[in-house]
């Protein structure tokens, strides 16, 4: 038996990097995975993965700022699977812009996706956790959200926000057995830090401890850990997973 068995669980943003990981990775320990993710194409790369691995999943087009699209995936996964066990609000944007240097349209967007889309997932799925008896939802923050990051100000403000809200969360429905809790990965080599961190990341290295980059599946099995039972007793906790940076 797998540590998910039985389970059913939402990832958003899973068409690659984090969110892939941990779509194959609890898929391959059991759960029913409902991946989401607005990039189609290589969201169904993930779940054609997952099937030739013996795992069950399907693929949901989502735009998580959306609050008609996530009433849709709640009611496609019930449709689907029956209940939801599991969300793990992945989905994140980035801004490499400064607090002078960023447009109020950066901000907005920014915001949307990386704090109100994972608002609306709480939303909506906590409703289904409580139908179901309790559950797990995993707020994918950042170091951002605890320490200061130099020329990301719209992303940490947004991962501040997340790290509050998931402690209020997790207060608000103890008693409903819905276990609330965040994940703070340092430089994690996806395509998303690549792309907006490229110019940065050598300044980086100097804060990361470990003398490398965590890769993706290093967070997945820390999102592992909070999704399953084994984690029964844990809420309102932040899982910080960076390589020694905020360690200094």
């Amino acid at each position: 038996m797998g540590r998910l068995a039985g389970k059913v669980a939402i990832i958003t943003g899973a068409a690659f990097g984090m969110g892939a990981s941990e779509a194959m990775l609890f898929a391959k320990e059991g759960a029913k995975v409902v991946a989401t993710d607005i990039k189609d194409d290589a969201l169904m790369e993930v779940i054609n993965k997952i099937k030739a691995n013996g795992g069950d999943a399907i693929a949901l087009k989502h735009n998580v700022a959306s609050e008609e699209e996530w009433k849709q995936v709640i009611e496609e996964t019930i449709n689907h699977y029956g209940k939801i066990d599991i969300l793990v609000n992945n989905a994140g944007i980035a801004t490499p812009k400064t607090i002078a240097t960023m447009g109020m349209d950066e901000w907005d967007k920014v915001m949307d996706v990386n704090l109100s889309g994972c608002v609306l997932g709480m939303k909506y799925v906590i409703p289904e956790m409580k139908k179901a008896g309790g559950g797990s939802l995993i707020n994918i923050s950042s170091i951002g959200g605890i320490v200061g990051m130099a020329g990301t100000s719209p992303y940490t403000a947004a991962k501040g926000a997340l790290r509050s809200l998931t402690k209020a969360a997790a207060v608000e429905f103890s008693k409903d057995k819905v276990r609330v809790n965040s994940v703070h990965p340092g430089i994690i080599e996806t395509p998303m830090t690549k792309e907006s961190f490229k110019e940065a990341l050598p300044f980086y290295q100097t804060f990361t401890q470990l003398p490398y980059f965590g890769k993706p599946e290093d967070v997945a099995y820390g999102v592992l850990y909070l999704a399953s039972d084994e984690a029964r007793f844990v809420t309102g906790s932040e899982l910080v997973i960076d390589g020694g940076w905020t360690a200094l």
